[in-house]
């Protein structure tokens, strides 16, 4: 593929992990269903890890299988397009650490930005399950690259 359509693709790529940001953004702080509107003076935060993931699976006939999916699948499944879109749109990313790091430190951001707003709930169970799906993301962008992306003879690679 040549350098200017890699080029093109990458451009379009960056405007959909945009528009992927402020959907995500839109849904931590805004969203009406998630009552994110109601603004608490109360800080909520959860240090202990799994401790929200074993309330939610412990309580799964109480509050539904959908509240369980939503808070655990969801949480793990919202990152996957980041991990993916990361070494696809931004050629220094390209290793499974910097995946990592990247999917925790902009899980924490948004965390933060829940406890300091006021808005939801600072959860560690939340910072590991969004990790988990940036890696996740990152996982499935090799095995597309290594069976369906082939290098051309200058190292460039072809889509």
């Amino acid at each position: 593929m040549k350098k200017e359509s890699i080029r093109k693709l990458r451009l379009g790529g960056r405007l959909l992990l945009g528009i992927y940001l402020a959907c995500l953004i839109y849904f931590m702080f805004f969203s009406e269903s998630y009552g994110r509107t109601a603004v608490n003076r109360d800080y909520h935060y959860n240090l202990v890890l799994f401790r929200e993931i074993r309330r939610f699976v412990q309580y799964r006939h109480v509050l539904g299988t959908t509240a369980v999916l939503i808070n655990v699948a969801g949480n793990v499944a919202v990152f996957v397009p980041l991990g993916f879109a990361l070494p696809v749109l931004f050629e220094r990313i390209h290793s499974f650490g910097q995946v990592l790091i990247l999917s925790f430190a902009i899980s924490l951001l948004a965390e933060t930005m829940q406890l300091v707003l006021r808005v939801g709930c600072f959860d560690v169970d939340d910072l590991f399950l969004n990790t988990v799906g940036g890696c996740i993301g990152y996982l499935g962008y090799r095995i597309l690259r290594r069976y369906f992306w082939k290098r051309g003879s200058y190292g460039e690679e072809k889509l």
